[in-house]
């Protein structure tokens, strides 16, 4: 049971770092459903580099950078040009989901995978305590600290933060390329910390289970951290149950065991609606009358 518990925190962790990247961007008001290709991009970018630069460390960097950089994309579109914030970010999902074969085709001459980084190149486990860490900052900085309270208004009350001198829009972008930062470590920790390589569409929903557990926590950084734990562990049971026999010596079919976290994050979601409220201004363009 302990290791059980072990490894949902370890699966966990990306999910995390990436509900946390939604927090920042959605309490601004901007809905931020391309935290899957944020993540996917981070992810490949990390591989990359911690292959290059042999240091786990620098490939983080790289990839948190890779999803800043996409997060800047998608924030132009959806708050300089106030896109359909829906639509802009299932684009941005999909850009990354094309764009990581291609660039893995160009360098490598695959397109399924990159190169296995050695062990030593990985990290052991520094995302686990890291993304627990970024938990309390963020509850912090929300809580207690002035600029914490610009971004719950721009999300709640855009006029009246402009009224009081304070560009919505700036604190919006400021908070989408945190976003992107944050996703990008979720990426990360996929690719350098729970894996050995990046693989195609290694992400697999985890964005929108992110999301998912932001919507879950109320939008709250300690709620949406245990929402993503609790997706963790139905992930972490996945290989106890496959050894579970039923109807005689038969064994629970994999492929009912793989879908666990995806019907648990539809049950959550399922009970979240309706008792979540987001915040007032999210998904809403600001413009100055």
């Amino acid at each position: 049971m302990l290791q059980i518990f072990a490894s949902a925190f370890r699966v966990a962790t990306p999910l995390i770092f990436a509900a946390m990247g939604g927090l920042f961007s959605e309490r601004s008001g901007v809905v931020n459903i391309a935290l899957e290709g944020l993540m996917l991009i981070g992810a490949f970018a990390a591989a990359v580099m911690a292959l290059v630069s042999g240091s786990p460390w620098i490939g983080t960097m790289c990839g948190m950078a890779a999803g800043v950089a996409l997060a800047a994309i998608y924030a132009a579109f959806v708050i300089r040009l106030r896109a359909n914030q829906i639509v802009a970010g299932m684009a941005i999902n999909m850009l990354a989901l094309g764009a990581t074969p291609f660039l893995c085709k160009i360098l490598y001459d695959v397109t399924g995978s990159t190169p296995a980084i050695p062990i030593e190149h990985r990290f052991r486990s520094a995302p686990l305590y890291l993304c627990w860490a970024v938990v309390g900052l963020c509850w912090f900085w929300m809580k207690h600290t002035r600029s914490g309270l610009w971004v719950s208004f721009s999300g709640e009350h855009p006029e009246a933060l402009e009224a009081a001198g304070i560009r919505v829009n700036r604190v919006r972008w400021f908070c989408v390329l945190a976003s992107g930062a944050l996703a990008g470590l979720g990426g990360a920790s996929l690719s350098v910390y729970l894996s050995s390589s990046f693989a195609r569409n290694m992400t697999a929903g985890r964005g929108f289970m992110a999301l998912a557990a932001l919507i879950f926590g109320k939008w709250k950084p300690i709620p949406a951290a245990l929402a993503c734990l609790l997706f963790g562990l139905a992930e972490a049971i996945q290989i106890p149950l496959q050894r579970v026999n039923v109807f005689g010596n038969h064994p629970i079919p994999v492929q009912f065991v793989q879908i666990l976290p995806y019907i648990v994050t539809m049950l959550v979601l399922a009970g979240a609606v309706g008792r979540s409220r987001p915040p007032k201004a999210l998904g809403t363009p600001f413009q100055l009358g």
